[in-house]
């Protein structure tokens, strides 16, 4: 039983939970850190996640990535006053660890949720870090095969973590054609967590149907201003774009209801119309 994430009001029974993806669409800034913290909290999202790391700790210094890893890397005092800031306007802050230091610091700060990138799906090392905390962990499963799926959530298990999954297609962007939204039901029947989807594709409508599809839990990239070079701006969604995902989530949530199959009162007009014998 998923206790924490029911806590957080995250599970099969609950409204969507809707992560705004700042990722490092901050560039290294930390006033454009805060004025995304505005942004996502403005959109109605949920939570707003961020990624904890260490530029040589992911990258060699002479891979391609890593002078622009180091250029958007937060320091850990950078992502504290980033909390503080999100937890005075009412946002919820998490972020993704990518090595067992980052989780440590993280569990520090006491966040309510880590996540684990599509990448460290099957690093073993990290998993056991980020497992050992007892932080309710949302793992995006973008590559990974049903085998590794199961060995993840096995680490978690053994600890008794509590975790969710996210579909993910690792793609940027994702080809609309290519997204697998049927993943998510095979996640329903195979697992008995919280299930959501993590999309890369450009617009709403993916995350629109992956939650008629029975996702609680829905991630979108996002910057406030497409136009900027570099990281994932031009692919993410601006506050405008989430604002209006989250009225669509909203609006799709309404219209399924409960599920209880009887006569609305809406339909009590017509009612003297029925033919029976």
């Amino acid at each position: 039983m998923s206790k924490k994430f029911i806590e957080l009001n995250i599970g099969r029974d609950k409204p969507t939970f809707i992560i705004a993806e700042a990722g490092i669409n901050h560039d290294g800034d930390l006033d454009l850190a805060f004025k995304m913290v505005d942004t996502a909290k403005a959109a109605g999202s949920s939570a707003i996640k961020f990624q904890t790391y260490t530029a040589e700790k992911r990258a060699k210094a002479d891979s391609p990535i890593f002078a622009g890893l180091k250029q958007r890397e937060l320091s850990y005092d950078q992502q504290r006053k980033i909390k503080e800031y999100a937890d005075q306007k009412g946002l919820m802050f998490f972020s993704t660890p990518f090595d067992p230091e980052a989780a440590e610091f993280l569990q520090s700060l006491e966040v309510p949720l880590m996540k684990i990138a599509s990448f460290d799906i099957v690093n073993k090392v990290l998993l056991e870090a980020v497992a050992k905390t007892g932080t309710p962990t949302i793992i995006s499963r973008g590559m990974a095969s049903r085998e590794e799926i199961d060995t993840a959530v096995k680490i978690f298990e053994k600890y008794g973590t509590e975790y969710a999954i996210l579909h993910c297609v690792s793609s940027y962007p994702a080809p609309k054609e290519e997204v697998n939204l049927n993943i998510i039901n095979s996640l329903l029947q195979n697992y008995s967590c919280p299930v959501g989807y993590s999309d890369h594709t450009l617009g709403a409508e993916a995350c629109v149907y992956a939650v008629a599809l029975g996702a609680r839990i829905i991630e979108k990239h996002f910057t406030t201003d497409k136009t900027r070079s570099g990281a994932d701006h031009s692919m993410s969604a601006d506050g405008g774009d989430i604002k209006e995902l989250v009225e669509k989530i909203r609006q799709l949530e309404t219209m399924l209801g409960n599920g209880e199959i009887k006569s609305l009162p809406v339909e009590e007009p017509i009612r003297i119309y029925r033919r029976e014998t």
